[in-house]
């Protein structure tokens, strides 16, 4: 009976050590991916303090002028690339990171983001190079995730990107989200890789999501924001010209003025998305110091948007920050199409009376466009799509009488990764 008692703690000390065993085996850690694919191609070290990943982003644009408008301006309906952007990312040593994204569309060649960091926590850390100014709420978006194929009236009163020192970070999980920054100061809705004078501008955008930890509440999607800049800036160079967002075609610039002083911009913002809606409010104003001859004043531009968005085949949709991922990726032969989304907006943009009064304008300018847009989005993959958007403008006529809306019908694919 005792030599029965042995066998039998012997067999039950043996199944706890093969069940131990196996969870320890269970819970090891799998080994670290040196290379594969994560929305790009990557290659780590084990440990991924070194890692390197590269991408692309291609846009192939057709854009065709609609009724009259083709008879009464110079537009030539014309096949493009809109963007033709390799990138390199990467990772230095675990607190370093870079980013190197150029632009050859077009058949030039446009440097669009050079900038390092250097990462203390998610919630500090410091870049310098060029990159987006922390300012407007579409133009942060990247331009592989956009709702519409260009963005509103509102981004071409937002500065783009310029060269400048700033911190940024993420707190409490992302329900705080800031950047700051002094940069040299670009002209409203341009680019630039130099200063032109010696007057700098401070830039600041500040998020919150106050319900983001919040799994269940239908308000988890929603971001609040509020950004601005201001620096002194001279010399015509700080001044814009005004362009649509459809054919790009000028509808306001300025004659023989050049920006003297203070130039200010604030803009509230407000984005939403659940389930498969997703929406954004945006307002942007500026405000110049202009001077023409003698005759000085300070000139506002005013302009906002209200978009909205709908996944017809119920997908989720997205804040614009990440990319729609279709519940299922096109496989004809399967029966599965990917993702289908409807979109539309309205946007506009008023040129403070001053500019005409004061003489600042050229004679054909015009003071104010309104424009709505209507759109059909096909999201094959998460990383290719279709696009089809109708975009109408009306202005408010120039110094030669009325000008004839603007009407267009763009047409595009999309690979990015």
């Amino acid at each position: 009976m005792r030599r029965h008692s042995w066998r039998v703690c012997l067999s039950v000390l043996g199944l706890l050590a093969a069940a131990t065993n196996a969870r320890a085996q269970g819970t090891t850690a799998p080994a670290a991916q040196t290379s594969g694919w994560r929305d790009g191609f990557f290659i780590q070290s084990d440990n991924g303090d070194y890692r390197v990943q590269v991408g692309a982003l291609v846009q192939a644009d057709g854009r065709f002028a609609l009724g009259s408008q083709a008879e009464t301006v110079a537009v030539t309906d014309t096949f493009l690339i809109r963007r033709l952007r390799p990138y390199l990312r990467g990772r230095l040593a675990r607190n370093f990171e870079f980013f190197i994204n150029p632009d050859f569309a077009g058949g030039m060649v446009v440097l669009q983001d050079a900038y390092v960091d250097t990462v203390f926590s998610p919630a500090f850390r410091i870049r310098l190079g060029k990159t987006k100014t922390p300012f407007g709420m579409e133009r942060i978006q990247p331009a592989s995730n956009l709702l519409f194929f260009e963005r509103a009236l509102p981004t071409s009163v937002a500065p783009n990107r310029d060269v400048g020192i700033g911190v940024l970070g993420d707190i409490s999980g992302g329900v705080l989200t800031y950047q700051a920054g002094v940069l040299n100061g670009v002209a409203d809705g341009l680019s630039g890789d130099v200063d032109g004078n010696d007057g700098k501008d401070l830039a600041g955008r500040f998020l919150v999501r106050p319900l983001l930890k919040h799994q269940s509440s239908p308000l988890r999607g929603l971001t609040v924001g509020i950004a601005g800049t201001w620096g002194h800036q001279e010399g015509a160079a700080a001044l814009p010209t005004l362009r649509t967002a459809s054919l790009f075609q000028q509808y306001f610039s300025y004659s023989g003025a050049v920006a003297d002083g203070v130039r200010s911009r604030y803009s509230p913002q407000l984005s939403y998305y659940n389930e498969a809606f997703a929406g954004i409010v945006e307002y942007v104003h500026t405000g110049t110091a202009v001077r023409k001859g003698d005759v000085t004043g300070d000139v506002g531009l005013d302009s906002w948007q209200v978009a909205g968005s709908w996944m017809l085949t119920g997908d989720a949709a997205t804040d614009g920050t990440t990319a729609v991922r279709p519940r299922a990726n096109f496989d004809f032969g399967a029966g599965h199409l990917g993702a289908f989304q409807v979109v539309a907006r309205y946007h506009a943009l008023k040129v403070d009376d001053r500019a005409f009064t004061l003489g600042f304008a050229a004679p054909d300018s015009s003071g104010k466009a309104d424009a709505w847009t209507v759109g059909l989005n096909w999201y094959l993959t998460p990383n290719f799509k279709y696009v089809v958007n109708f975009e109408r403008t009306v202005f408010d006529g120039d110094a030669a009488g009325t000008r004839k809306p603007e009407n267009a019908l763009v047409v595009r694919g999309q690979a990015s990764f």
